[in-house]
């Protein structure tokens, strides 16, 4: 079978901190303990090996969730790391599925850590009919 990658590409520009710890950036708009939902769309009904990376800003601790349809990836999602960083992660412990899903970061509320979140970019791959044109 025959198979091609892909992704689709959501743009958070969130900053997600208590409301006594906010980061002074122009580009992010206050976000709280949750981004809201954002939506992307899979147009197979077969994804396979998905993974995401995430640009995030300034992030001091562990614990922090990146939800894909409402759910939580498994283990750790974003690292710690001063400035920039851009972390890969697989997509376990939920499911892509055919259609719209979402996706969110829900901040650790046992800590003070005040961070942001640029772009996220969701990977797949998909089978591929031999008839089709379109590779």
């Amino acid at each position: 079978m025959t198979e091609r990658a892909t992704y689709a590409t959501v743009y958070l520009g969130a900053q997600l901190s208590p409301t006594d710890s906010e980061l002074d950036l122009d580009w992010a708009d206050g976000a709280g303990d949750r981004t809201d939902d954002h939506e992307f769309q899979v147009p197979t009904d077969d994804p396979r090996e998905a993974y995401l990376e995430i640009q995030a800003f300034d992030v001091a601790e562990y614990g922090h969730e990146v939800l894909v349809n409402g759910e939580p990836l498994s283990g750790f999602d974003i690292p710690p790391n001063e400035g920039w960083q851009l972390w890969t992660d697989t997509v376990t412990g939920v499911d892509l599925r055919e259609g719209t899903n979402t996706l969110a970061v829900s901040r650790d509320t046992d800590t003070d850590d005040a961070f942001a979140v640029g772009t996220v970019r969701v990977h797949w791959k998909e089978p591929v009919d031999a008839a089709d044109d379109s590779i």
